[in-house]
Formats: structure tokens, C-alpha cells, sequence
């Protein structure tokens, strides 16, 4: 596997965990949010381990049914499509 891939994955966790962290502080100041459809298409796009460590890390969105199964929904997804890839092109 190149290693860019690799760099991607790196960045988009990153920034996930970042935005829900940041969703976090404006949320305890009052002030403007991270929508939660950037939220969940950051986990979408690859940033579901960071999004869930956020989550959990921060205690956010820890309540609410679309973040507390939906991310380990999506993470579950992503390990499938890697696997059923692994195996159709890579045995």
C-alpha cells in the first residue's frame, strides 16, 4: 500500500478528533458549533477512530443514538470494504 494512504488516514483522524474536541469548547461557551453532518462525513471519509476517541476523550456527543451507533456503525463499514478489498485484490 503506498504510503499516502497512510499520511490521509493519519490527517483525517486527526482532524476529526480536532473537531470534536473544538465542538466541544463552543459548546460549553455557548458560541457557534461543528455541524454534526461534519462531524459524521469526517468519520465517513476515514476519521471514524479518531471521531470515536473524540468522542469518548472530550465526553461528546456520548448521549446521542446518531453518534453512539452510527460511529461504530460507519468504523464497522470501513473494516468490511477494507477486508472484502483485501480480499478480492490482494490474495
Amino acid at each position: 500500500m503506498r504510503p499516502y494512504i497512510w499520511y490521509y488516514l493519519l490527517a483525517v483522524n486527526v482532524l476529526a478528533f480536532s473537531a470534536m474536541g473544538l465542538d466541544k469548547r463552543k459548546a460549553r461557551r455557548g458560541a457557534w458549533r461543528v455541524p454534526e453532518r461534519t462531524l459524521l462525513g469526517l468519520a465517513a471519509i476515514g476519521g471514524s477512530v479518531g471521531a470515536i476517541c473524540g468522542m469518548r476523550t472530550f465526553h461528546h456527543k456520548t448521549l446521542h443514538k446518531r453518534f453512539r451507533y452510527g460511529l461504530p456503525a460507519i468504523l464497522f463499514l470501513q473494516l468490511a470494504l477494507c477486508a472484502g478489498a483485501w480480499y478480492f485484490f490482494f490474495r
